[in-house]
C-alpha cells in the first residue's frame, strides 16, 4: 500500500485516480512514500524518512526545499504546461487591458450612481469616454522573454492578434520550439528585443539565473512607450526599478499577477491576485498530471518532468525492477551491478541518465530479489536512494 500525504486542496479529479485499494491518500498520512501538493510552503517541515517524491500540482517550485530533496535522494515533480492554457488566456485579458483602459472606464461608471436617467447617462459617457482612450494592439511589437509552454503560446496567439512577435529565450527546450511559429522572430540578444517591444511579457522560471532579470539595467534600454506584463513570478523583476521607471516615466506601465504594498493605488499599475491558474480546468489538468507522475514513479520507478532528477523511463522487461539514484560519479553503477552479479542476479535491460550531480538508474533483473539486497546497494559509496520492485 502506498501512502501518499496531501496538502492543500487536491483536485478530486486527480484524487480519484488513485486506485483505492493500493494507496492510502489522506492530508495527516503517517511516514508517506510520496506529498501531493499546490501551494503549502514546505521548506521549515521535516522530512518524512519515508519519502520517496513529492509531486507540486503546478509549475512552480519556490515553495519547496528542492536541494534538501535531492541531497536526500527524493524525486520533486512538477506540471509544466498543465495550466499553461489558464495563463495564457489571463496574459492576453491583461494585453488588452494594458492597451486600453478598459480597468478605469469600467470603475467611472460604476461611480456614476447620481444619475438615474438611461438617455443622461449614454449622453454623460458619450462625452467622457475620450478619457478612457488607448491603442490597439494590432500592429503592435510584443517581446517574449520565455519561450516555454506558456511563453510560445502567447507568442502564437498574439501572432493571430496580428502583432509582431519577437522571442528571447537561450535555454528554449525541443519539445518548445517545435511548439513556436516560426512566424515568431527569434533574437538571441536581449537588448535588441527589450529596445523594439511595444509590450515585454515575462514567462521565465524564477531560479538564480532569472532573479532580478528586469532591472534599473534593463528597463533603461526599453522605449517609454512600453509596457511590462509579470506572469511569471515576482523575483524575476526589480520592484524597485519598476516603481522609480513608472516614477521618471520612463516606463509607460506595468501589468502583474504578484501585488506588493508599494504598488498599490497607482494608475500606471494594473494589479492582480495572483489568478493565473486559477480556473477548475487548470486546476484538475496539474492534479491529473501530478498523480500520473507519483503513480507511475511509485510503481515501475519511471520519473517525467522532474526538476532534480533526470527523465528516465524504461519498460518493464521483466518482473522484478531495481531502481537507484547516486552521485554522479565514477564506480557506482559498476559497484552496484557487481552486487547484484553476486546475488545470482541476471540484468535483463537498465537506463542510466544523469542531472547535474545526480544519477538515477532502473535495472530490471531476472531472479528473486532478497529484502538484504536494498540494504547492500545503500551500502556503495555514493548511492542515495533504493527501491525494489
Amino acid at each position: 500500500m502506498h501512502k501518499i500525504r496531501t496538502y492543500n486542496s487536491i483536485s478530486p479529479k486527480g484524487l480519484s485516480r488513485f486506485p483505492r485499494d493500493l494507496y492510502d491518500v489522506s492530508a495527516d498520512c503517517d511516514q508517506p512514500d510520496a506529498i501531493l501538493l499546490r501551494s503549502q510552503k514546505l521548506h521549515d517541515e521535516v522530512i518524512p524518512a519515508s519519502l520517496l517524491a513529492v509531486a507540486r500540482a503546478g509549475a512552480g517550485i519556490n515553495n519547496l526545499p528542492v536541494d534538501r530533496y535531492t541531497d536526500n535522494g527524493i524525486v520533486v515533480f512538477n506540471t509544466p504546461g498543465a495550466n499553461a492554457n489558464a495563463v495564457k488566456e489571463l496574459v492576453v485579458g491583461a494585453l488588452m487591458m494594458a492597451s486600453r483602459n478598459i480597468y478605469g472606464g469600467m470603475n467611472y461608471v460604476q461611480e456614476l450612481t447620481h444619475i438615474d436617467d438611461s438617455i443622461q447617462l449614454g449622453k454623460h459617457l458619450e462625452k467622457e469616454k475620450k478619457r478612457f482612450a488607448g491603442v490597439e494592439i494590432r500592429g503592435k511589437t510584443l517581446g517574449v522573454v520565455g519561450l516555454g509552454a506558456i511563453g510560445s503560446m502567447i507568442a502564437n496567439l498574439a501572432l493571430d492578434l496580428g502583432m509582431e512577435v519577437i522571442g528571447h529565450d537561450p535555454a528554449i527546450s525541443v519539445e518548445a520550439a517545435w511548439q513556436l511559429s516560426s512566424n515568431v522572430e527569434r533574437i538571441d540578444n536581449l537588448e535588441i528585443l527589450l529596445g523594439r517591444a511595444d509590450f515585454l511579457t515575462l514567462h521565465v522560471p524564477a531560479i538564480p539565473e532569472t532573479h532580478q532579470l528586469v532591472n534599473a539595467s534593463v528597463l533603461s534600454l526599453i522605449k517609454p512607450t512600453t509596457k511590462i506584463l509579470n506572469f511569471a513570478r515576482e523575483e524575476v523583476v526589480c520592484l524597485n526599478a519598476i516603481l522609480e521607471a513608472l516614477d521618471n516615466g520612463s516606463l509607460a506601465g506595468y501589468v502583474t499577477d504578484f501585488p506588493d504594498p508599494k504598488l498599490l493605488g497607482r494608475e500606471n499599475a494594473l494589479l492582480m491576485p495572483h489568478i493565473g491558474a486559477s480556473t477548475a480546468e487548470a486546476e484538475e489538468n496539474c492534479a491529473v498530471m501530478a498523480v500520473s507522475q507519483l503513480m507511475d514513479f511509485l510503481e515501475n520507478g519511471n520519473i517525467v518532468n522532474s526538476v532534480n532528477f533526470p527523465s528516465t523511463k524504461l519498460v518493464r522487461r521483466a518482473e522484478n525492477r531495481i531502481t537507484f539514484s547516486n552521485r554522479n560519479v565514477p564506480k557506482v553503477l559498476g559497484n552496484v551491478l557487481g552486487i547484484l552479479a553476486d546475488d545470482g542476479l541476471n540484468v535483463i535491460d537498465m537506463v542510466n541518465k544523469s542531472r547535474d550531480e545526480i544519477a538515477y538508474n532502473i535495472v530490471d533483473v531476472e531472479g528473486p530479489l532478497d529484502a538484504s539486497l536494498t540494504s547492500k546497494i545503500a551500502s556503495v559509496s555514493g548511492v542515495k536512494g533504493v527501491k525494489l520492485f
